[in-house]
């Protein structure tokens, strides 16, 4: 090979592979076009995370993140399937193309923001007073006089502090499964907990009559879009918009975690 032979053949590699990288971006917008012409969904969530995704007594998938998913699916007229995640892996699975989308209590931060996308939040994610729907308590000052029980030094126990009547008697526990036990076998009144560990309490415990009272603090849930698709994060905000107008997020929302879904951050 000559040098001009030479240099003419890697001139043209290298016209190929720019041609390559600058067609990529008109191809990389590809998941929702993909979605729609195979009539089916590929959506992570949870099935362990109670009551946003764990398996029922009929052995079925349900939840929050499950009824949303179903819902996204309806919106956009194909078949959902359902692929069980954990928080270590939903996000791996999004990147590597197993899931579509992420829909599996995942908040936001930073760090997620660098190698996935996200939509607007869908659902709240939160911490509260929970108590037995036989008890009343309406706000803070109803706690007086009452046991709550939370985990030492959690979000929980942190926000409580800051709101509680002097009256109010909290016991402080070591971990979660001792201010759980404790609630469970009515050491205390209420517990001061996440909606997740709420939700085990109460699937796990229907007699306990558990219900929400107070809310804490509020972190909402975001659905994970991989980068790039744009065009099925524009879909599925669409979608979040007019379920939020219907009051669809709000019904849901009441329904797994007994409050609606409020005032959700785009």
């Amino acid at each position: 090979m000559t040098f001009r032979t030479r240099r003419h053949t890697l001139s043209l590699l290298a016209a190929t592979a720019l041609g390559a990288a600058l067609l990529a971006p008109a191809h990389a917008q590809n998941a929702l076009d993909n979605i729609l012409k195979s009539k089916e969904i590929k959506i992570a969530v949870p099935t362990d995370y109670p009551p946003y995704g764990f398996v029922g007594t009929d052995l079925k998938p349900q939840g929050l993140d499950i009824e949303m998913a179903q819902y996204i699916g309806s919106k956009l007229g194909v078949k959902v399937e359902l692929v069980p995640v954990t928080s270590a892996n939903r996000i791996p699975y999004l990147q590597t193309q197993k899931a579509d989308l992420v829909i599996s209590t995942l908040g936001k931060n930073p760090e997620r923001e660098k190698v996935i996308d996200f939509t607007a939040a869908y659902a709240p994610f939160f911490q509260a007073v929970f108590a037995s729907k036989s008890l009343n308590i309406k706000s803070f000052a109803d706690l007086t006089g009452k046991t709550v029980a939370v985990t030492r030094g959690a979000m929980e126990d942190q926000e409580l502090a800051k709101v509680a009547p002097p009256g109010v008697d909290v016991k402080r526990f070591e971990d979660h499964a001792a201010s759980i036990s404790a609630f469970v076998s009515g050491q205390t009144q209420a517990i001061a907990t996440s909606a997740s560990t709420a939700g085990t309490i109460m699937v796990k415990n229907p007699n306990l009559q558990t219900e929400f009272k107070l809310l804490l603090k509020d972190s909402p849930n975001f659905i994970g879009v991989a980068k790039g698709e744009d065009k099925l994060r524009t879909r599925v905000n669409e979608i979040i918009a007019e379920a939020k107008k219907a009051g669809d997020l709000d019904k849901m929302s009441v329904k797994w975690l007994g409050r609606p879904a409020g005032e959700l951050p785009q």
